[in-house]
């Protein structure tokens, strides 16, 4: 798996336009509408956001954030006093983010595009690293992590989220519902006898016939294509002892699940998020 990869497919799909939109022009009120837009749709959908945001306690402390999608928590952030960097792979990203900022007037210490596994920032440069929905999508995490525990200053904190190993999205939705629908699905597209009124559908299947039905559905491979779209070329899942392993220079703290998302079951904002919600908070702590 190459970084260019990874880099080429969230350039092509950065993080919530498939649900929430593009941009639809260059114009200031163009993307002043869109942000709006899409922060009012981002927080109704993920509601519990802003207040795991809110106990980070950003004020006065210097954050990066790595992977910054539309730049909301980054406006969240800076409004809660945080001196903010921001990092992304991608320019789609940092130019998108960099618009919102200049378009709300918000300060910030500095925005670059870059990659986790080479940082552009000098040993003990922060106080908090952020990474929300980020770092499962990086396959080389130790050189990340160790990228990470480099810049974070000694007794600073590293609050992520990871997609959640132990929960109903991965354990039934993806891993059970969605391979079974598109196994009892894939004669029929061949056929065409769906006529093309399932396009996520016909992306599945054609990602199938490109590497082989049965390749296609094995586990660690239908999960790639099962968290962010059908073309998405990397994704794994955590739980606490997990994420002990891929980050051995740094101590867990704190973990809880939140975000009960499971399509295509009808569970969203239903009650068992702790338990088996698809979105694992982790705090950790630098060793040494």
């Amino acid at each position: 798996m190459q970084q260019s990869e990874i880099r080429e497919f969230w350039s092509a799909h950065p993080c919530g336009d498939n649900l929430f939109g593009t941009p639809g022009g260059d114009r200031r009120e163009d993307y002043e509408r869109f942000f709006t837009r899409y922060d009012m749709a981002k927080y109704r959908l993920e509601s519990h956001i802003p207040q795991c945001l809110d106990r980070l306690d950003a004020h006065g402390k210097r954050v990066l954030e790595i992977g910054l999608g539309q730049g909301a928590e980054a406006e969240r952030l800076i409004r809660a006093g945080a001196l903010w960097t921001g990092v992304d792979l991608t320019e789609t990203a940092v130019r998108r983010t960099g618009t919102r900022l200049a378009l709300r007037g918000l300060p910030h210490e500095g925005l670059y595009q870059g990659s986790v596994l080479d940082l552009p920032f000098a040993q003990d440069s922060f106080d908090l690293v952020f990474s929300h929905g980020v770092l499962h999508h990086v396959p080389d995490i130790l050189q990340a992590q160790r990228e990470i525990h480099r810049v974070l200053r000694p007794g600073g904190t590293l609050v992520v989220m990871l997609y959640a190993r132990w929960s109903l999205n991965y354990l039934v939705s993806i891993a059970v519902l969605r391979r079974a629908a598109l196994l009892a699905a894939y004669p029929l597209v061949r056929a065409g006898l769906l006529g093309g009124s399932h396009p996520l559908l016909d992306a599945h299947a054609a990602g199938a016939r490109r590497c082989g039905l049965l390749r296609y559905l094995r586990l660690t491979e239908f999960l790639h294509r099962n968290t962010d779209g059908p073309d998405n070329p990397y994704s794994r899942v955590y739980d606490v002892r997990q994420v002990r392993r891929d980050f051995p220079l740094f101590e867990v703290e704190h973990a809880q699940k939140r975000f009960m998302h499971a399509p295509p079951l009808p569970v969203h904002g239903m009650a068992g998020e702790r338990l088996l919600g698809w979105h694992l908070w982790v705090h950790l702590t630098p060793r040494g």
